[in-house]
């Protein structure tokens, strides 16, 4: 974690849009590893990537330390990926962070009634849920800020950002 880094605040907050060079102060956390944390970093764009959500043996200190900032969790949408997102959630909601957001980002296959089912019992815990969809140009290119998401993703993304700019019922910012 570099939590030396200076993030800039957003100054307005419209309809989803940023100016050229602004990040969102929010922290991106992955509730496994490949759940998609960074991609979703730089689609926000967010300063705060700090990779996956473990528990850590210090029980009187979260792995994330948001101090303040809203926090989107990351989680593929699969069966396992949901059992780790319920883990990451407890961990974060004991140590005492608000989780503005749960991004389920698909990995292109169906989501399962299992994994569906712990996603609604982790809705309560949570600001909102964002579904995002699949987007086969993020695998192709370095910079996933380069490519012109599809009008279901975009609309994700900014279901996001609203999220993040307070609008989640859980989210105490």
């Amino acid at each position: 974690m570099d939590w030396g880094c200076a993030a800039l605040r957003l100054r307005s907050f419209d309809a989803g849009r940023l100016r050229v060079g602004e990040l969102l102060d929010v922290v991106v956390a992955g509730a496994h590893g490949g759940a998609g944390t960074s991609t979703l970093a730089a689609l926000l764009p967010a300063a705060w990537d700090v990779g996956v959500v473990r528990a850590t043996p210090d029980a009187d200190r979260c792995p994330v330390q948001a101090k303040g900032r809203p926090v989107v969790l990351a989680v593929r949408n699969t069966a396992a990926a949901a059992r780790s997102a319920t883990a990451a959630v407890g961990v974060l909601r004991q140590g005492g962070e608000g989780i503005a957001a749960l991004a389920i980002v698909s990995d292109g296959g169906p989501e399962s009634r299992d994994a569906a089912a712990r996603f609604a019992l982790l809705g309560w815990q949570v600001g909102g849920v964002v579904r995002v969809p699949y987007v086969r140009a993020l695998r192709l290119v370095d910079d996933p800020a380069e490519v012109v998401l599809p009008g279901k993703a975009r609309a994700a993304v900014d279901g996001l950002r609203g999220l993040v700019a307070g609008g989640g019922r859980g989210w105490r910012g």
